[in-house]
């Protein structure tokens, strides 16, 4: 996870911490931000010059058992079939 001191990802970082993530618990969020890609619709789709970008919306169960809406956002990129996770955030 990004340390709440990154200057870019420090929003991030703490909203995550928020919801009771830290840093034993990467695997747990990447598993669910990649289930959301698994079970969900694409609710957007986003050309670009890297690739396209795949817009997908769902919920999560955080560690302490609440569940809250996430956006994530995935690119497979021209180059590379293997989609990738660029980003997530609530929705």
């Amino acid at each position: 996870m990004l340390p709440e001191i990154h200057p870019i990802g420090r929003a991030k970082a703490v909203f995550f911490k928020n919801l009771g993530y830290d840093d034993s618990d990467t695997d747990i969020l990447a598993n669910a931000l990649l289930s959301i890609a698994q079970q969900e619709d694409v609710s957007d789709i986003q050309p670009s010059e890297f690739g396209t970008k795949y817009v997908i919306e769902g919920m999560i169960q955080t560690p302490g058992g609440a569940t809250t809406a996430m956006r994530t956002v995935w690119i497979i990129e021209q180059d590379n079939p293997q989609p990738r996770l660029v980003t997530a955030y609530p929705a």
